[in-house]
């Protein structure tokens, strides 16, 4: 009998007709254990639509959660292709997307109901996140359930829940019963429920558990759950009670073959009894489990450490006499509660294995984990695997910290001990390459050097290879180009040799990206080929890797065309791939394209969406907090130059030359328009300590410019043919050409900088011109300055009036969208079809199609699934001009 949760069957049955129409969405049903998750989705199952379709699957509380176990689950009723690739654990890169095939060409409405997503693995969590990106184009309903006081506030399930889309995200809270509830369970019953709800506090499950439990003694009634649970145990035979006590060693369900390989045919007549009181239930498969989880639990703790460890040898033996019936991650769960060391040391690098090919990196860290505990019974050359495994898997799914440092210098150590230096240099490779994602560059090249000297006594393989590839980039990123070149083509030419086309790709990209951003020829070529083979192999970080770096060129070197091109592939890109933090890197350098344009409003709304994203890494930050701390200081505002001084600190932590020389330039130049010359000469000087071999010639020509307009004292030394066009011409003195360059180069307050460097006699008309461009892009701090030098030079009387108030020009949308595309995009938003969006804008079918189509275009998009996920990164593209 299901009481006051009438509200929450309405919440469900009303976002199941909507997902039948093609607007899918995502029920999150949240409440404690016992309060009636799992009795309120029955119901609403028998209560659904004919067209719905119920795929159930659970999360078990294993000590490490089974990959992808809702899914499992479901797949055989959902789609034979997943169950096929889910049976060979192929990556969540195949089974994703054929899910999403099998849900867009199903016929009925499908629900998906997940439950218990607190104990939910990494894949799972991945999955969750995939599907509800676009739940909102299909006809599905996702439903998970949880218990929020299992869920803390660092609990991955938090991220998960809060990247959902809010407008297709419903939250439901399962309360208490009231004491008008329980008394009407109880007189249902045949009870009178006076201090029933006293007790229970209106748990449902405490309700029906004492309301089954002892008619004559109601009145009695036991202080918690687990008294209740025991008292109708206490009541049953000797053999049903062995029957449930093996059983609550086991989460989930148990099938009934396992059953009866432990009890025999005999268990029959004890398993019957239990499903006739209420204390099981059999599911569709046949399999068996406790009729709530908490009553498993309280069973459980009626065990005491060495019944519980005998119940765990016999199922684990069950399940070793027939282990092709049974998930690895389950056998290591009673392996690991047997205490069975050799047992563990051989199923959890297999169940780890199994793991990491699904995506659930931090269920294959628990699972090697678990098999550490055991290495004081492990040969040395295991142990030195493990702990390269365990680095390997916890460096991707957990922070990288102190404690993943010293497991790869535990294998380090072991590895020399065999003699195995092949080993030795490779995990030299992996602690320079996490010393780098530290920000610790000085530690990271070291590393890679003595990675290199350790793999050159070796036979040439795969691994100097990559240790070739890993040294030209810490070169590329520390501006040594001859290195960086020299050493990655070593990469490509041993990589080619050895048929490693990852190695080659990252290769290509190191050399590509030294050419580039030295201002060499023949860049462009190594860095195409980078991202052809990449694409064609589906190599997806090397891909974004490559978009990345091509971009920041792109952007750098003020070739605008190319920019806007790649920027819209990558996004484009790594936001189809669900490559969360290669999108965001890209979107800060679109921030920064739009800085360089003038549009300063855009820039300040994207770095700033940028910024509010949690869990982003500081390397992953920096572009959009540089261009969010430039915008804001040119715009006047009061925190812009705080945010500068912040993205110094930042870029200083990584050591790295390309992060740290705009940083300086932008305070220099906030310096120069604030009067603070010490200031700017003591970031100039800074600057003039680095290693300006490295610079390439747009930063030289803004080292040189800066130099003169701050007025050092001393000339900079360089030459004018090493210098970017425009910054030679004002050095020259050609400020008129100066500023034509950078407005046919597309960089408006670049031309009107210039344009201040003005002498007396012809500042006028000069002056005027800065301020008008430099006015129109709200560029207040520089306005002010130029209108001080106009003041200066007696020619206030010509400039323009300052504009008070808001500033009324309008403005294009970055992507190009018209007034009207943004409309459409609106309602495309909204889950919309053509035909609904043209009644609504009382447009034809064909007109919104037209709209629709050029909206795909302009967003480099596939589809309307496309649309959405880059919505998600991107929420000003819904900005109207």
């Amino acid at each position: 009998m299901l009481v006051e949760r009438e509200i929450q069957l309405i919440a469900l049955r009303e976002a199941a007709k909507r997902a039948s129409s093609g607007q899918g969405g995502i029920i999150i049903l949240e409440g404690e254990a016992g309060i009636g998750k799992t009795s309120l989705l029955m119901e609403f199952s028998s209560r659904a639509a004919k067209d719905c379709k119920f795929l159930w699957g659970g999360c078990e509380a294993l000590f490490t959660p089974r990959p992808l176990g809702p899914l499992q689950d479901m797949a055989e009723a959902l789609d034979s292709n997943v169950a096929t690739l889910l049976g060979q654990t192929a990556a969540q890169g195949r089974i994703f997307p054929a899910l999403l095939s099998a849900l867009q060409s199903a016929d009925e409405t499908r629900v998906m109901i997940f439950e218990d997503v607190h104990w939910a693995d990494n894949a799972t969590l991945d999955l969750i996140k995939y599907l509800g990106r676009r739940v909102s184009m299909l006809h599905v309903l996702l439903v998970l359930s949880l218990r929020r006081d299992e869920v803390d506030v660092d609990h991955p399930l938090n991220q998960v829940l809060g990247d959902l889309p809010s407008a297709a995200t419903n939250r439901q809270s399962l309360q208490p019963l009231s004491p008008d509830a329980v008394a009407t369970l109880a007189e249902s019953a045949g009870h009178g429920g006076e201090r029933l709800h006293e007790i229970t506090g209106g748990n449902p499950f405490f309700v029906t558990e004492l309301l089954a439990g002892n008619s004559d003694d109601l009145w009695r009634i036991p202080a918690s759950i687990r008294d209740a649970v025991w008292s109708r145990i206490s009541r049953l035979t000797p053999a049903e009670r062995e029957l449930l006590e093996m059983i609550s060693i086991v989460p989930g369900s148990i099938e009934f073959s396992l059953l009866q390989a432990l009890f025999g045919a005999s268990a029959n007549a004890s398993i019957e009894k239990c499903l006739s009181s209420g204390m099981l239930l059999r599911d569709e498969q046949g399999n068996l489990r406790f009729r709530h989880e908490l009553a498993r639990q309280a069973t459980l703790e009626r065990l005491n450490a060495a019944r519980q460890k005998t119940f765990h040898q016999k199922v684990e033996a069950a399940m070793t006499a027939n282990p092709a019936g049974f998930p690895l991650s389950r056998r290591v769960h009673h392996a690991a509660g047997a205490d069975n060391g050799p047992r563990v040391l051989s199923l959890a690098p297999q169940a780890a294995t199994e793991a990491a090919r699904l995506g659930a990196h931090q269920q294959a860290a628990q699972h090697l984990a678990t098999a550490l505990k055991y290495v004081d019974q492990a040969p040395t050359g295991l142990v030195a695997q493990l702990y390269e495994d365990w680095a390997y898997e916890a460096g991707i799914a957990l922070q990288i910290d102190d404690s993943i440092i010293a497991a790869r210098q535990n294998a380090i150590k072991l590895w020399q001990q065999l003699g195995r230096f092949d080993k030795v240099g490779l995990n030299l490779r992996w602690l320079s390459r996490l010393h780098w994602y530290r920000g610790e560059s000085q530690l990271a090249n070291d590393y890679v050097n003595q990675a290199v000297e350790e793999l050159e006594k070796q036979a040439p393989g795969a691994e100097l290879a990559m240790a070739y590839s890993a040294r030209s980039q810490m070169h590329m990123l520390n501006d040594r180009t001859d290195e960086a070149i020299a050493w990655g083509k070593r990469a490509i030419n041993l990589a080619e040799q050895l048929g490693e086309t990852e190695t080659r790709v990252h290769a290509l990209n190191n050399v590509g990206s030294a050419l580039l951003f030295s201002g060499r020829s023949g860049g462009a070529q190594f860095m195409e080929e980078s991202l052809r083979l990449a694409l064609q192999h589906g190599f997806h970080e090397q891909a974004a890797r490559a978009y990345t770096n091509y971009a920041e060129y792109g952007v750098v070197f003020k070739d605008f065309a190319l920019a806007e091109k790649i920027l819209a592939e990558g996004i484009a890109f790594d936001t189809r791939h669900d490559l969360d933090s290669w999108t965001h890197y890209l979107v800060g350098r679109k921030a920064q394209l739009c800085m360089e344009q003038g549009k300063l409003r855009e820039a300040e709304t994207i770095a700033a969406g940028v910024m509010k994203l949690d869990r982003l890494t500081l390397v992953m930050k920096l572009p959009a907090l540089m261009v969010l701390g430039r915008a804001r200081m040119r715009l006047g505002e009061s925190d812009g130059l705080g945010l500068l001084q912040q993205a110094l600190r930042d870029a200083l932590a990584t050591g790295e030359p390309q992060n740290i020389t705009p940083t300086r330039f932008a305070l220099v130049e906030a310096a120069w328009l604030s009067g603070e010359r010490a200031m700017s000469h003591m970031h100039l000087n800074a600057l003039a300590a680095m290693d300006l071999a490295g610079f390439d010639p747009w930063e030289l020509g803004e080292m040189a410019v800066w130099w003169k307009r701050c007025k050092m004292g001393s000339e900079f030394a360089t030459e004018p043919k090493t210098l970017a066009a425009p910054r030679a011409a004002e050095l020259q003195g050609d400020l008129d050409n100066a500023a034509h360059q950078w407005l046919q180069l597309g960089l408006p307050y670049e031309a009107a900088l210039v344009l201040m460097q003005t002498g007396k006699n012809e500042s006028a008309s000069r002056l005027r011109q800065a301020v008008i461009i430099l006015d129109e892009m709200e560029a207040k701090l520089a306005a002010s300055f130029a209108r001080a030098v106009a003041k200066g030079c007696g020619t206030i009387e010509h400039m323009p009036r300052a504009r008070r108030g808001p500033y009324s020009a309008s403005r294009n949308h970055p992507l190009g969208l018209t007034p009207r595309e943004v409309q459409v995009l609106e309602l495309v938003v909204q889950g919309m079809a053509n035909q609904d969006i043209a009644a609504k804008l009382v447009r034809s079918q064909r007109t919104v199609e037209h709209h629709v189509s050029s909206l795909l275009g302009k967003l480099n998009a596939n589809s309307r699934i496309d649309i959405m996920l880059r919505l998600r990164s991107e929420p000003w593209l819904l900005k109207s001009q």
